[in-house]
C-alpha cells in the first residue's frame, strides 16, 4: 500500500509540473496547439500507424525537450545572482534544443502530410 501512495503522489507532483508550464509557459501552450492540430489532421487523414507513431513521437519529443528547457532556465534564474558568465550560453543552447527538435518534427509532418495535401488539392482540380 505504501508503494501505491508513493505513485500517488508522484503523478501528483507531476500534475503539478504539468499544470505550471500549461499556465506560464507560452512556448508550451503553441506546442500544445500545435500537437492538436496535428492529432487533428492525423485523424482527419487516411494516415497509417506508423506515420501516427512517428508524429506523437515527433509531438512528444519536442514538448519534453521544452520541459527540460523550461527547468533549465528555472535552474539558472536560481543562480542568477552569482551569474556565471555561461549562464545565458546554458539558456541559449537549451532554446536551440527546442528548435532543432520543432524543426525535425515540421520535418516529419511535411513528410508525412504532403502526399494527403496533394491528393487533396489534386481532387478538387
Amino acid at each position: 500500500m505504501d508503494n501505491f501512495q508513493k505513485l500517488c503522489k508522484s503523478f501528483r507532483y507531476a500534475g503539478r509540473g504539468l499544470k505550471y508550464v500549461l499556465k506560464n509557459e507560452q512556448n508550451f501552450q503553441l506546442e500544445i496547439l500545435g500537437g492538436i492540430f496535428i492529432v487533428i489532421l492525423m485523424y482527419l487523414f487516411p494516415t497509417r500507424s506508423l506515420e501516427k507513431i512517428a508524429l506523437f513521437i515527433a509531438i512528444f519529443a519536442v514538448l519534453v525537450i521544452e520541459l527540460i528547457n523550461t527547468i533549465f532556465e528555472r535552474v539558472v534564474d536560481m543562480l542568477k545572482p552569482r551569474v556565471h558568465p555561461y549562464a545565458q550560453l546554458v539558456k541559449d543552447i537549451m532554446a536551440a534544443a527546442v528548435l532543432l527538435s520543432s524543426i525535425g518534427a515540421v520535418i516529419v509532418g511535411i513528410i508525412i502530410f504532403w502526399p494527403y495535401f496533394q491528393d487533396l488539392f489534386l481532387q478538387q482540380m
